[in-house]
């Protein structure tokens, strides 16, 4: 049999041709299919042969299916969540709202009561929940699909007490304010061109938002004010190219508006305060 170590250098270099990730992606594939975290992976990589079933792994990621998909979870903040095709995956980039919060907070209590608009698979929320262990939050998305997703992550992580979630769409039935809110809307253009990883796998309900990518801020806007509580602040996903766009929408409506860049610079955060 092959050497662990030989078959993910020569998974890595197949990979490439569909990964700016390659060698992450096969330490991830090849830890899956071997039943060990990616680190023990790592220590022992040397001493031990290909585990069956990772030649497979690969040509699934060939295909260009996402990595989440096929091992089933992605690591977001301090939590590892599961995924599937009913939610979008959670990316470092949506980290920057929780980083946001964490700023904005840093000097105070924190959030008693958070909100996740477009939950998805709860990451926002669950995030949010891990950093302050005395708050409680709501999350809401059209989809039932990706709030059973959302609820079994609740679950996983031990915060099925303290996160609770609601189908309806945007902020309609929502009577309550909150301390926090959090958004991670769609913002892709209805005509953008998308990886096929993205494009072939990933729910177009949370990533398409009309002709200009901003449906979704258009209507989150509108009823936003009437859902934060005095002090608190809203953290809301943008596009790299939506900083002033997106931007303009909430201080149409009297919103202060402060943009915040994620790790490799692009515009990714409007935080909003009243």
């Amino acid at each position: 049999m092959s050497s662990a170590s030989d078959d993910l250098r020569d998974a890595a270099a197949r990979l490439a041709a569909v990964s700016d990730t390659a060698r992450l992606d096969a330490e991830l594939l090849m830890a899956h299919a071997a039943g060990m975290a990616r680190n023990d992976l790592l220590l022992k990589l040397y001493d031990m042969e290909a585990p069956a079933g990772f030649a497979a792994l690969v040509e699934r990621r060939l295909a260009h299916e996402p990595v989440s998909h096929i091992i089933g979870t992605r690591d977001f903040w301090t939590l590892t969540l599961r995924v599937t095709s009913d939610v979008l995956t959670p990316r470092p980039d949506s980290e920057t709202l929780i980083e946001a919060a964490v700023e904005y907070f840093k000097s105070g209590a924190g959030p008693c009561r958070i909100l996740d608009l477009g939950t998805g698979s709860g990451a926002l929320l669950l995030a949010a929940l891990d950093e302050w262990r005395t708050a409680s939050g709501l999350g809401i998305d059209i989809s039932e699909s990706a709030l059973a997703v959302a609820q079994s992550n609740a679950a996983d992580c031990g915060m099925a007490q303290r996160a609770h979630f609601r189908l309806c769409n945007w902020l309609e039935g929502v009577d309550e304010r909150f301390d926090l809110i959090l958004a991670n809307p769609p913002y892709i253009k209805t005509s953008a061109h998308l990886p096929r990883d993205v494009a072939d796998y990933e729910p177009s309900l949370a990533l398409y938002a009309g002709a200009d990518g901003l449906d979704a801020y258009r209507i989150i806007a509108q009823g936003l004010a009437e859902r934060l509580a005095p002090d608190g602040v809203a953290a809301v996903e943008i596009g790299y190219d939506q900083g002033q766009s997106a931007a303009q929408l909430f201080i149409d409506q009297g919103w202060k508006v402060t943009l915040k860049r994620d790790l490799s610079g692009q515009p990714r955060c409007l935080i909003l305060v009243r």
